[in-house]
């Protein structure tokens, strides 16, 4: 079995990171989606995690037909460890509405961890069920043969990714698609199928650094980058987090938008998040709206007590 992670991760290094993009949903809390990113991030942070993202993409923009307007994107993850295996598992199902066409992916992975210097490094796997639907598309030619119509189709595919987290910095690299499936679709009369798509691969992978410039006041610069063999997505910014309870911050998503950020640490123990992102679309913005939104809500749940209580010695019973 440990051979099986070492090659994984001797693939994602000499492989996933010669190369990199993204046609599948990209989200502005990047640094706080670790399981969206990675199956190597399932149970990393030793806390069980539960993670909601909605993004209303391009907000206002209306297309030419009744299934057009702007994309939405619907997330939820979860994320556990477990002890007993000294690895961790995790989950998402992710909707991605964009025009006509709707895609939803269910995944589910498992971590096995392994301690590293002063951080935990996770090598995961993960399987996914994915469904791509056609909605009502016009044809210029009424009945054309070769135009979908309210078909769908769902194939299974794999995916597998790492993730070090240590309290200074953390990093992790992910490939998806692994299978590459091919999904076959059928015009309105069903008589025949009018073409094909393949799932490619895409390759994730992302970092970030906690500075502490001052008392109470921590800088963490992070980044992604996404590729998908066609199309390069790079993205970077910084977060200013104020006495682990409020944080601010700003990020450039290359030829596409600037992005501003803030959110706060809620209830006892920082237990739950709550975030909010806009993004300011700077580049295409004849063919699109000019901003974006998007809403993070999540909890985390605090570690479990110690309820074996360690033995005191003191020079009187050091016998």
């Amino acid at each position: 079995m440990k051979k099986f992670y070492y090659a994984v991760f001797l693939y994602l290094i000499f492989n996933g990171t010669t190369s990199w993009a993204q046609q599948l949903p990209q989200f502005s809390h990047y640094g706080f989606n670790g399981m969206f990113l990675s199956p190597g991030y399932a149970g990393i942070t030793g806390q069980t995690e539960l993670n909601s993202l909605f993004r209303y993409q391009w907000a206002g923009y209306q297309g030419s037909f009744d299934d057009g307007g702007a994309p939405r994107t619907g997330l939820f993850s979860i994320s556990m460890p477990i002890a007993a295996l000294r690895g961790g598992v995790g989950a998402y199902v992710v909707q991605d509405q964009l025009g006509a066409t709707k895609v939803t992916n269910a995944t589910l992975s498992y971590s096995q961890h392994f301690k590293i210097g002063a951080g935990t490094l996770g090598v995961g796997v993960q399987g996914a069920i994915s469904r791509i639907s056609k909605g009502e598309y016009r044809a210029n030619d009424i009945g054309d043969p070769r135009v979908p119509y309210n078909d769908s189709d769902r194939k299974f595919d794999a995916g597998a990714g790492i993730w070090y987290q240590s309290e200074k910095f953390y990093f992790g690299t992910g490939i998806n698609n692994l299978l590459r499936s091919k999904y076959v679709f059928q015009n309105v009369e069903r008589t025949d199928s009018t073409g094909s798509m393949t799932a490619e691969n895409h390759i994730y992978a992302t970092g970030g650094y906690n500075v502490e410039v001052a008392d109470g006041i921590v800088l963490t610069p992070t980044a992604v980058i996404k590729y998908d063999l066609s199309n390069l997505s790079l993205e970077g910014g910084v977060r200013g987090t104020i006495n682990q309870k409020f944080w601010v911050g700003a990020g450039y998503r290359l030829q596409e938008a600037i992005t501003g950020m803030a959110g706060a640490y809620l209830l006892e123990n920082n237990t739950l998040r709550l975030g909010y992102a806009l993004d300011l679309v700077n580049f295409g913005v004849v063919a699109k709206a000019r901003t974006s939104h998007e809403i993070m809500l999540s909890y985390i749940f605090p570690k479990p007590a110690n309820l074996v209580r360690p033995p005191v010695k003191t020079p009187r019973y050091s016998f």
